[in-house]
């Protein structure tokens, strides 16, 4: 019987709030230490939550656009465990009664939604620890998804997938790096049929190649002791990127002995059915349904679609670009393959891009036209991308314009034919490979500018 690894991710996203859960201090990244705090998020005795409607209202959305049941009552609980980044002694959280549960992404089933509130963050400099707490109070989802992942790809593509809702809807940033988005894994492996194994807990993912790398290690590692006769042992570990390895951050009972009790400054959260069909109008479009429209409606390989649907920006500027052209493939690939390869080594986003969706549906309408050939094109595209002029500014400035007049190829064809009567001779006696060096004198005679099929079909029929 072979292995079978058996994982469950928790993911935390931060709610696009502009303040905290439970008091009104920024959430803003990169704020110098400790600016962003009160006596609330601080913990100080007295310092009564009051909890953020826009938070509640995110993490609603969240849990529609997976598919979850709301809870039309949920209770926030005091989780009690010691961190120097946890001012209160405590997090608040939600436990017994989540915000909502169910749903789905793909194949993975979630278990739970529920909100809860991040702790500060410890900065280590040798044997010497700070603490900044900011981060303390900002508002969190935590996503829990059933065991059903098996490897370390699945448990890609579920996060993947995940964190597109989550910007497509504007509940989370996506932010791996600034830590708005970050992931547990919890790994187990068994032989195939059989039950579940000891699970080990990997924390604070916070990049898909940590999470891949991570899940890939603990597997191998696991399987390692299970087959030289050890046991796994229940624990909390932490992934080295250093070393590509997990390592041991803490021992874990088979139960948390987190105290939970319901938060007695907090009534329970109330929400109606009202409040939550308001919010489930706002919930646009999602990625995996918009590329299921682009395969159907505009003709487009699965392929091209999730590529165009990877971030909701990209996917509204490829639909303004195929509404101004007319013309979708021709759109899907100038974006899939233009636009993307100047934003990524020009290292833009959309917002800043001087390339509009009306120039650059312009431009393809150009070449359908004839105006320009595909060369010529290029061209064109990276002097818009440089400058920011109109297509047809940039053709006439540089005298781009194509050839497609039937007469006029048909007579530079003619010229060619007459000046090259050896090698239309030999083409003519069998060597069709002068057929090329034959095409090539053509564009010579029209300086380029010649419609290429237009000139290829006009010679073969000459030589003909």
């Amino acid at each position: 019987m072979t292995w079978e690894a058996v994982i469950g991710l928790e993911v935390h996203a931060h709610l696009s709030t502009d303040t905290k859960i439970f008091c009104a201090c920024a959430t803003a990244f990169g704020a110098p230490p400790n600016t962003q705090v009160c006596p609330v998020c601080l913990g100080y005795p007295g310092a009564l939550p009051v909890l953020n409607r826009r938070a509640v209202e995110l993490a609603i959305r969240a849990a529609l656009a997976t598919g979850c049941t709301i809870h039309e009552r949920s209770v926030f609980a005091r989780k009690n465990y010691f961190y120097p980044d946890l001012p209160k002694g405590y997090q608040i959280s939600q436990f017994d009664r989540p915000l909502a549960t169910g749903g789905s992404i793909g194949n993975v089933r979630i278990l739970r939604i529920h909100m809860e509130e991040d702790a500060g963050k410890s900065i280590h400099h040798g044997e010497v620890s700070h603490v900044d707490l900011n981060r303390a109070g900002t508002p969190l989802v935590e996503i829990v998804s059933e065991p059903d992942i098996r490897s370390a790809e699945e448990a890609d593509a579920y996060v993947t997938r995940l964190r597109q809702i989550l910007m497509y809807t504007e509940v989370c940033d996506g932010n791996m790096e600034e830590g708005s988005l970050r992931c547990d894994a919890n790994v187990s492996v068994r032989r195939t049929g059989a039950s579940l194994g000891t699970r080990a807990e990997i924390k604070n993912l916070n990049s898909f190649r940590y999470l891949r790398s991570a899940i890939d290690f603990e597997i191998a590692r696991q399987i390692a002791i299970l087959e030289s006769g050890g046991t796994i042992t229940q624990e909390t570990r932490l992934y080295d990127p250093a070393s590509g390895e997990t390592r041991t951050m803490r021992s874990k009972e088979e139960a948390h002995d987190y105290r939970y009790f319901p938060d007695p400054d907090l009534l329970p959260l109330v929400v109606d059915r009202a409040w939550i069909d308001e919010i489930a109008r706002s919930v646009p479009e999602l990625p995996q349904v918009r590329a299921e429209r682009y395969q159907r409606d505009f003709a487009l390989s699965g392929k091209d679609a999730e590529a165009l649907v990877t971030s909701r920006p990209l996917a509204d500027y490829f639909e303004a670009t195929v509404e101004s052209s007319g013309n979708a493939r021709g759109a899907a690939n100038w974006v899939r393959n233009e636009v993307l390869r100047v934003l990524n080594e020009q290292k833009l986003d959309l917002a800043g891009y001087r390339v509009t969706p009306g120039k650059l549906g312009r431009l393809i309408r150009l070449i359908d036209s004839g105006a320009i050939g595909g060369k010529a094109a290029k061209e064109v595209f990276d002097d818009m991308s440089a400058s920011g002029h109109d297509p047809e500014q940039i053709v006439e400035r540089k005298g781009l314009g194509q050839i497609s007049d039937p007469a006029v190829i048909r007579e530079a064809a003619r010229r060619v034919i007459e000046r090259n009567a050896v090698q239309v001779e030999q083409y003519r006696a069998g060597k069709a490979q002068l057929f090329g060096f034959l095409v090539g004198q053509l564009m010579k005679e029209t300086r380029g500018k010649a419609n290429a099929e237009m000139a290829n079909a006009i010679l073969r029929e000459l030589l003909g």
